[in-house]
This record gives C-alpha cells, sequence and structure tokens, in this order.
C-alpha cells in the first residue's frame, strides 16, 4: 500500500487537472457574486482572502468588495512548517513577490482574521481539502480556533469535488465551500 503522501500526490494531479478544464470567466464571475454573498454577514469582520496563483479562482473581486467595511488581509508565509500570518491588503496596495509566487502587499499592518478564504486543489462534500502539501492552511486554521471562533471558506470550482481524498489527523474541516453553483454546506 502506498504511503498517504503518495496518495495525496496522485489526488492533486487529478484535482489540478479538472481546475484546469473549469476555468473560465463566466465561472469566475459566477463564483464571485456567491463568494461575495457568503461574505456579507461577516461585514466588518477581518477576513482573510489569497493572491491566485497557478490555476486557482480568484477572489479579488471578493476580497475588493468587502475592503469597504472592514480589513481584508492575504496570507504571508513566515517559512516552513510554520503558521500563516496576514498582512492587510486593499486592491491599490503595492504588491511584491512571495514565497511560491503569491504576491504579497510591501507594506501594512498584520491582521488577524476570523474569516479566512481558503485556496485548495481538492475538496469533498465533508468541506475536507487537500492542498499543496505544505500544510500552511491547516497549522494556521488550528492556532486560529484556538484563539476563539474562525470560520473557514474554501473557494473553488465545483469540478474540484473529490469523492474521497486522504487525509490526515492534522488536516482541518472547512465550514462552508462556495463555487460558481453556489454555497455548499459540508455533509458531516
Amino acid at each position: 500500500m502506498r504511503d498517504i503522501q503518495s496518495l495525496k500526490a496522485v489526488a492533486r494531479k487529478a484535482a489540478f487537472a479538472r481546475r484546469k478544464a473549469a476555468r473560465s470567466a463566466t465561472a469566475d464571475a459566477q463564483a464571485a457574486a456567491h463568494l461575495i454573498a457568503a461574505l456579507l454577514p461577516y461585514k466588518g469582520a477581518a477576513i482573510a482572502g489569497y493572491m491566485p496563483i497557478r490555476t486557482e479562482i480568484d477572489p479579488l473581486p471578493a476580497m475588493a468588495a468587502l475592503q469597504a467595511f472592514g480589513p481584508v488581509g492575504v496570507p504571508v508565509i513566515q517559512g516552513e512548517g510554520q503558521p500563516l500570518t496576514f498582512r492587510e491588503w486593499s486592491p491599490e496596495a503595492e504588491m511584491v513577490d512571495g514565497p511560491f509566487g503569491a504576491k504579497i502587499p510591501k507594506h501594512g499592518d498584520d491582521i488577524t482574521p476570523r474569516v479566512l478564504v481558503v485556496p485548495l486543489v481538492a475538496f469533498t462534500a465533508q468541506a475536507m481539502r487537500l492542498g499543496y502539501g505544505g500544510g500552511f492552511y491547516d497549522r494556521t486554521l488550528e492556532g486560529l480556533r484556538a484563539q476563539g471562533p474562525v470560520t473557514a471558506i474554501g473557494y473553488a470550482y465545483s469540478a474540484q469535488l473529490a469523492e474521497d481524498l486522504p487525509l490526515e489527523p492534522t488536516d482541518q474541516p472547512l465550514d462552508l465551500i462556495v463555487t460558481e453553483n453556489g454555497p455548499l454546506t459540508p455533509s458531516r
């Protein structure tokens, strides 16, 4: 039997292909509208999105729409094995290259988000996610949840849904998934 990392690598490869095939301007616009609707109840709370890389679905339109109501941040990778920190972002922020090709604001205050829009490679109907393999979001969500309530919203194309994923005890569940077809509440 293959080890879990090998199983995750196979699952990622299949999910990357599905994600690439799902990308379209129409799907992105529909997903952004659903994400804005899902985030509106959190107006005024610190929200973290992400700067999309590769074929990730783009949360920037929703982040820009919510920025007027409260702080919006993006993740900053501190180093291998470390949780993420979040730097305040705005559409006008001067961006610089960060680790793994994601842009980060050159200047800005650190924020502690209460709502995170989380990128992913694949997800299940039970709102479990498969990421890139660094464990950054799992460590971050675990730490933030230890400090108080945090809502984690996975953002993806519906094609990224997987019937099953290889999971580990440290994998953190999401509270909601938003796709171009609308919000998906976990079936736990």
